[in-house]
């Protein structure tokens, strides 16, 4: 069977996760401590980053649009991009936005420095000035999205994508540590229900962390 390393509140690791549960794909999960850089992971990854697949065959695959783009053209039942050009580009797009973007500007100084930057080897404190940052940034992502799903059915269109995907795995971890003003941005919220209601989510919402419990509305569908 496959083996997927990866770690609970790592959005990268989350997207490669929805992505194998859309295409109905059977894996065993590890979780990795990525920071220890322990050498047999490292061996499979040398930037000893989550997530890592490794498939049945033994190919090694690294880097979660990387993964997700090989899981959707070896598995094309279920396609997670659009099959029109200019729209597969535009999911595209949104792919990179939600995956740089996003990531650098919210979910690294929010969850990386709330809960990665205690779990690594020097145990430091959390940066304010990145937490105040992060805060103030995340009201403008959040009409994004709100302005992109007034105008279609989903984040990329009229199906759903991997833009999708890439856009609610970096919520939901914020969501597990209560970081996200659902109340403002009713939109946005409408949007990640949809999302967070399909079957390949599910396993998402059951994640539990020591010493780290997610708010009572995380698993709820109805939040």
């Amino acid at each position: 069977m496959r083996t997927l390393y990866h770690h609970p509140l790592c959005p990268f690791s989350r997207l490669v996760r929805v992505v194998l549960g859309e295409k109905k794909l059977e894996f065993e999960a590890r979780i990795e401590k990525f920071w220890e850089a322990r050498p047999e992971f490292v061996a499979l990854n040398p930037s000893s980053e989550v997530p890592v697949l490794v498939e049945d065959n033994g190919v090694v695959l690294a880097d979660a649009i990387a993964i997700a783009e090989y899981l959707n053209e070896i598995h094309r039942e279920l396609p997670l991009l659009p099959a029109d050009p200019a729209l597969r580009a535009e999911a595209r797009r949104l792919v990179g936005w939600f995956c740089h973007k996003f990531y650098n500007e919210v979910t690294d100084n929010l969850v990386g420095q709330k809960v990665f930057r205690r779990l690594g080897s020097h145990h430091s404190e959390p940066d304010s000035t990145r937490i105040r940052l992060a805060f103030s940034l995340i009201r403008a992502h959040l009409d994004y999205i709100g302005w992109l799903t007034e105008r279609r059915s989903w984040l990329a269109g009229a199906a759903f994508s991997l833009a999708d995907i890439s856009a609610a795995v970096q919520l939901s971890c914020l969501d597990f540590i209560g970081d996200v003003p659902w109340d403002e941005h009713p939109a946005a919220k409408d949007w990640y229900a949809r999302v967070k209601s399909r079957p390949s989510f599910r396993p998402l919402l059951a994640d539990h962390l020591p010493g780290l419990p997610p708010p009572r509305h995380y698993a709820d569908l109805d939040f």
